[in-house]
């Protein structure tokens, strides 16, 4: 009997834990060495599952693997630029050799060139389209078959304020942003029948490398909290509940759905 088939059942009081627990289960983070993708695998390994960190760059990897090592968990690493779709189906595969195949997918890798409009190329405008929206479908397409044989598995996509809202020099990104929102709930009903659900984040302003630049000016940061419905901008520990929360058992009948964690800022 597939889960589809299976009676729901409310959890009794003992099974509120097992709600949460990524005992088990392996995920794949891509643009795991730093920022949201890295808390997101810290994450993802305080819970149970083990994880495989994805990025360019060996030395960073590295680190964020003994990181979450330290702390308990279990984390393996494979070097690869996500944005090159040649190399995608080679590092699916090789995410597989440390604990076996990933059931849970985040696509967290991206870049944001900030370019103003007149100076966008055809290159560069490829280069984040590709990123930060066509590797998110095609990594999952190499890993949905494994997930459809357990009849389970979770994707985890990253959108942004710029899913809904315009920032100047951002025209690639926010183009690529606004589709993952719609390419979420398109993963979503074509591997729904297989076990597998297709959910986004969100996030407000937070602390990364993308966003270094505008850290750089405290009155802009205290500004954008300021639009914010609770004062204040995130902090890489807020995306810890959402991201275990769509990743684990509990979320099991979300899917098609972004989530955005921004303080209230698209709400106000």
């Amino acid at each position: 009997m597939t889960d589809a088939q299976t009676p729901h059942r409310c959890p009794g009081p003992g099974d509120i834990r097992a709600l949460f627990d990524l005992a088990g289960h392996v995920a794949l983070v891509t643009g795991g060495s730093s920022g949201i993708g890295c808390a997101i695998a810290q994450a993802l390994a305080a819970a149970g599952a083990a994880v495989v960190l994805v990025a360019r760059r060996e030395a960073p990897l590295a680190q964020a693997a003994h990181v979450i090592g330290e702390a308990g968990g279990r984390a393996a690493f494979v070097v690869a630029d996500v944005g090159d779709r040649s190399r995608l189906a080679e590092c699916a595969a090789e995410a597989t050799q440390a604990f076996g195949a990933p059931d849970i997918l985040v696509n967290a890798a991206g870049s944001n060139l900030r370019e103003p409009p007149a100076q966008i190329t055809v290159r560069s405008w490829d280069e984040q389209l590709t990123l930060n929206l066509a590797t998110p479908f095609f990594l999952a397409r190499e890993l949905v078959p494994g997930m459809a044989r357990r009849n389970w598995g979770r994707i985890i996509n990253i959108a942004s304020l710029q899913s809904q809202r315009a920032f100047p020099n951002s025209v690639p990104y926010g183009a690529a942003k606004g589709g993952i929102v719609q390419l979420t709930r398109a993963m979503a009903e074509a591997w729904t029948g297989s076990g597998i659900t297709c959910n986004a984040i969100a996030p407000g302003l937070f602390p990364t490398r993308l966003t270094t630049a505008f850290y750089a000016n405290p009155k802009s940061v205290a500004d954008f909290a300021a639009r914010t419905m609770l004062g204040r901008n995130g902090e890489l520990p807020d995306l810890y509940g959402i991201a275990v929360f769509l990743a684990s058992p509990g979320s099991g009948f979300i899917t098609g759905q972004t989530v955005y964690v921004d303080g209230g800022f698209t709400s106000k």
